[in-house]
């Protein structure tokens, strides 16, 4: 019962229980990741280049040299081997964070609304973040808190969102931590045969939600910062009316009830006669602490988790990342895009129609943008529409959507973009008549 509880504790202490720090309400896990962000500042896009280049440099020995030392079914030779299309990204990430770090080459690539951006803004953050939860999320994975809260939860998850009990800790901690967080944690839960390939995709596009910090900067962003309650209240409705709509229709409800490297799951959700749910989630809890392998293996865990990110993920946000930036940065792409979005605003009553238009498409690329482009605006009442439909979009390539498709949850690159559409049209409506009521 104490190896479940006290390491379970801390973990949640570290990933989930929000504190005042620097005038701003944040978790354990950004304090300590804002620490080390501000002590490597100088040297974290060099880090991170470094990283890229090393991950391209393992692929191409993997894929193409095929060293005897690189036994297959290793830790790095999964991590090095990947398919055709991912090895091209991760040399163009490779590319694009040389590039962007000596400045060199076409500006394009390595301004800073670009390339630039990522590797001294997005990228330092995610190695910082990284670095702690990855270290530290076999405190939630490891010692039985996601069994306990499986047990509990399965009968409210399962009939709303067609989601297994433990998928709510992905939530709580995207919610009140970071989306990548979530992200990383669904991703682990899919490798270990928790979810099935449709629930991991449901989890990781519906459920790694946009934290309450980073919502406050958007709001922020958009000169609106005295209404974030209203704001917020806004952008739960929206996500949970998304939430149930869309694992329900294709291509989530299309993803084949199946599990990683089609094993069979080692966990069931059926409680025993005898047991009530929580007694049962107890049971399982600490049967999973128990199991545990100690100090040794907590820290090999977590440092193939560090490595797995860092080399999983980076090299995917700058390559293609950079990529949407580059489109969305000098090109009319989603301006096109989002023509067909001025009537339905129109109809709405949206004041400003036209310019809200393409920010609705332009968070695709990266969430921020749309709360930048959006400041111009002068209705108040437009950049409130254009902030929550920013947050509730969830999937952006700059950070989500390139976790995404460097994880190994089973979704596609045409998938998200679907996703995206389905969830800008499902909580535009809901978002319009909140702003109506509150304006």
């Amino acid at each position: 019962m104490i190896k479940f509880l006290i390491p379970s504790l801390i973990g949640v202490i570290l990933f989930m229980i929000p504190l005042p720090y620097n005038e701003e309400v944040t978790i354990p896990i950004a304090i300590l990741s804002g620490f080390v962000q501000e002590l490597l500042a100088n040297y974290l896009p060099e880090i991170m280049t470094f990283i890229i280049s090393i991950t391209f440099i393992g692929s191409f020995a993997a894929v193409v040299i095929k060293p005897k030392s690189l036994k297959e079914g290793t830790f790095f030779y999964q991590l090095f081997t990947v398919p055709p299309f991912w090895f091209v990204i991760r040399l163009l990430g490779m590319i694009f964070a040389i590039l962007a770090l000596f400045q060199i080459g076409p500006e394009m690539i390595w301004s800073e609304n670009t390339g630039g951006m990522l590797l001294t803004s997005l990228l330092p953050v995610l190695f910082s973040v990284f670095l702690f939860a990855g270290l530290f999320l076999p405190l939630l994975l490891n010692f039985g808190l996601l069994e306990l809260f499986g047990a509990l939860l399965t009968k409210l998850m399962r009939p709303v969102f067609k989601l297994p009990g433990r998928s709510s800790i992905d939530c709580l901690a995207s919610w009140i931590g970071d989306g990548t967080i979530g992200v990383l944690l669904t991703s682990k839960q899919y490798e270990e045969g928790f979810y099935t390939k449709r629930e991991a995709a449901i989890i990781g596009t519906t459920f790694s939600v946009v934290s309450i910090t980073f919502s406050l900067v958007v709001i922020s962003q958009v000169g609106l910062g005295k209404m974030f309650v209203p704001f917020y209240l806004t952008i739960l409705v929206a996500g949970l009316v998304a939430a149930v709509i869309s694992p329900r229709i294709p291509p989530l409800s299309r993803k084949p009830d199946t599990y990683f490297n089609e094993e069979q799951t080692k966990y069931s959700e059926d409680i025993p006669a005898g047991y009530t749910p929580f007694s049962w989630g107890l049971t399982k809890a600490t049967e999973k602490a128990r199991a545990n392998s100690g100090i040794k293996g907590f820290l090999k865990d977590g440092g193939k988790n560090i490595l797995d990110m860092w080399m999983g993920v980076a090299p995917i946000v700058m390559g293609l990342g950079t990529l949407a930036l580059i489109i969305a940065e000098y090109t009319p792409f989603f301006q096109w895009l989002g023509m067909p979005f001025i009537p339905l605003l129109e109809i709405m009553q949206v004041p400003e129609a036209a310019e809200a238009s393409q920010t609705l498409v332009v968070g695709f690329a990266d969430m921020f943008l749309p709360s930048v482009i959006g400041a111009g605006i002068e209705s108040e009442m437009t950049r409130f529409v254009v902030a929550a439909v920013s947050v509730t979009q969830l999937i952006y390539m700059s950070e989500v959507g390139g976790l995404l498709l460097g994880s190994k949850i089973p979704v596609s690159l045409k998938d998200l973009i679907i996703i995206f559409i389905e969830r800008t049209f499902i909580t535009l409506p809901v978002i319009v008549i909140a702003a109506h009521i509150i304006f």
